[in-house]
């Protein structure tokens, strides 16, 4: 959604882009007339490849490495959260994220704390069933974790592939629907990566970063995002929303890419509030 994020962000002095990634909304807004766009990105390639990417723009693109719930000092009139995992992350079966894919089952976005192999090979079964029911609104979650538990009995699950066939056999696939393993996938990744709780401490300290007038938008993949962003947008006196409704991709965007089809993207902006 970059003309989106562009027409929200776009021509603003400074731009603090929380979830830098492999540099594609940062290049978009410097490119459409932003004074300065900071990146910060807690995967050290990530901010490696924005750098060499975005190198043209000079002392414009400064990209700092770290997570987005300890954002960079200073004065920003623009704050952008692309949340999830990116393109980048995706493509790359090494890393661990994906469920089409065979690579060690990782996740880690920074490469610290548990991997996703050791959630899966050392939490208890009932452990397990509520990470997948919790975080990836799975309604087989039981059944799921009992073919883990099941399975890791055998031999430990140290491979995305071998996760994915375990999460297809407890499941069944339907043709032409979702892919078995994907809520699976997900709710791993947000509890390795502890996601939820990132983006509910990071919120409050954007706020603290925005000028008065300043914007900050949100493009989340999932109800348990969306729902953090939006009880926060309401809940925030200092903060006037600025989309009723989420904003959704459009049909030609979802067909170019079809990972888009979820994205929900939410905008507000910084007001003076009145001392009681």
């Amino acid at each position: 959604m970059a003309a989106e994020v562009v027409g929200f962000l776009g021509g603003r002095d400074a731009v603090l882009d929380m979830t830098l990634g492999s540099g594609g909304h940062a290049g978009a807004l410097l490119a459409s007339g932003a004074g300065r766009v900071v990146g910060l990105d807690r995967d050290p390639s990530a901010v490696a490849m924005a750098t060499q990417r975005l190198a043209g723009f000079g002392d414009r693109f400064r990209a700092v490495e770290g997570p987005f719930s300890d954002p960079p000092a200073g004065e920003f009139d623009g704050i952008l959260y692309d949340l999830g995992v990116s393109s980048m992350q995706l493509d790359r079966p090494e890393r661990g994220f994906g469920y089409r894919t065979s690579g060690p089952l990782d996740m880690r976005m920074g490469g610290d704390g548990p991997s996703a192999a050791q959630l899966v090979n050392e939490l208890p079964e009932q452990e397990l069933a509520r990470i997948l029911f919790e975080y990836g609104e799975e309604r087989q979650s039981r059944r799921i974790a009992s073919a883990i538990v099941r399975a890791r009995a055998r031999r430990h699950i140290e491979t995305t592939d071998e996760l994915t066939r375990v999460v297809a056999g407890a499941v069944g696939r339907r043709p032409g629907g979702a892919h078995p393993a994907r809520r699976t996938f997900q709710a791993l990744r947000i509890v390795v990566n502890r996601e939820l709780e990132e983006l509910s401490s990071s919120l409050p300290r954007a706020v603290g970063l925005l000028a008065p007038g300043g914007r900050v938008v949100v493009i989340a993949y999932h109800s348990l995002e969306d729902r953090i962003v939006k009880r926060f947008f309401v809940g925030e006196p200092s903060l006037r929303v600025l989309t009723r409704k989420p904003m959704r991709p459009g049909a030609e965007e979802v067909a170019d890419n079809p990972r888009a089809r979820s994205a929900r993207l939410r905008a507000a902006e910084r007001v003076e509030v009145e001392a009681a």
